[in-house]
């Protein structure tokens, strides 16, 4: 069995035996997805686990992040399913805790039923984005950390990429650890992004595109995917959505009564991003599709000028 394969059956077999020791009657684990992490339906039961397989240095070299990541995540999902609003929600069957089995930490999520699209309406996914912003503006959390994922995934990817120059030549290394000099002190600290930025208001957001983690149900467009909930600007959430992609957000923004976004956060955060793939590419000798898949967006930031501040 190749690696990729044993680590697949590795995941099931960790999230059925996990299932099973929370009550749950597993007869036939069915992969839904594989590629960071490995989704599957216990079926019969209506529920789904997430298995992260394929990890950041920051996780692998600090678990208990993951962990505390794992239960913002929980939370703040939870909340919105309480609350009434269109999200995957947790399983109600099981706590909405991470469970940890052999060697692998995992969440627990209703089964929702999807319908397949052949191209999502990303306009009126832009709006909910704005909804969700709206929404998540009354969500309070102390646990939520400040950009939590960007601290320390991008400087631990670049630390590990160093022995990796087969993936990234040393001049795009160079170009990126000087970017993040540059960006790495607005975006660890909240004092000092707002120092920045006076008056741009600082909230729980999803963290990772959400008009693209969204999933198609009978019911409507669920929300979905916060393994990166963070408190941020919610600029962050509507980076690299290109200038008709912004102009829709913030059309829909304004009619909720939410400000536009700002062209500098923007800016900072579109760098942050395109840093943020530099970094993925740490986790190539895991997932080696990994090297062609992010190839067309380091093309694109190789093309753009040095970012040298918002």
């Amino acid at each position: 069995m190749a690696g990729d394969e044993a680590r697949t059956a590795r995941a099931v077999g960790a999230a059925a035996a996990a299932g099973r020791q929370l009550g749950l009657e597993v007869r036939e684990p069915r992969v839904l997805y594989d590629v960071f992490s490995v989704v599957v339906h216990l079926a019969p039961s209506p529920v789904v686990v997430r298995v992260p397989t394929v990890l950041p240095a920051s996780y692998t070299l600090r678990p208990e992040a993951q962990l505390a990541q794992q239960r913002a995540e929980l939370a703040v999902t939870g909340w919105l399913a309480d609350h009434g609003h269109p999200v995957v929600p947790p399983s109600p069957l099981v706590p909405r805790e991470p469970v940890v089995q052999e060697g692998f930490s995992m969440t627990f999520w209703q089964l929702v039923e999807e319908v397949p699209v052949p191209e999502p309406d990303t306009t009126a996914r832009l709006a909910m984005t704005a909804k969700l912003h709206a929404v998540l503006a009354d969500y309070t959390d102390e646990n939520l950390g400040f950009w939590a994922p960007f601290a320390t995934y991008v400087p631990d990817g670049l630390t590990a990429l160093e022995s990796l120059p087969d993936l990234l030549p040393a001049a795009d290394l160079d170009r990126a650890r000087r970017e993040w000099s540059t960006v790495e002190p607005i975006v660890s600290s909240r004092d000092a992004f707002e120092r920045e930025f006076p008056g741009v208001a600082i909230q729980a957001i999803h963290g990772d595109a959400p008009f693209h983690n969204m999933i198609t149900t009978p019911a409507g467009e669920y929300w979905a995917d916060f393994e990166l909930v963070t408190l941020g600007p919610v600029e962050s959430d509507v980076a690299l959505a290109g200038p008709d992609g912004v102009a829709t957000y913030d059309e829909a923004a304004t009619r909720l009564g939410l400000r536009a976004s700002d062209p500098r956060v923007l800016r900072l955060v579109e760098a942050a991003g395109s840093l943020a793939t530099v970094a993925c590419l740490a986790m190539a000798p895991q997932l080696p599709m990994l090297v062609g898949a992010v190839e067309p967006a380091l093309a694109q930031w190789r093309s753009t000028p040095l970012f040298t501040g918002p």
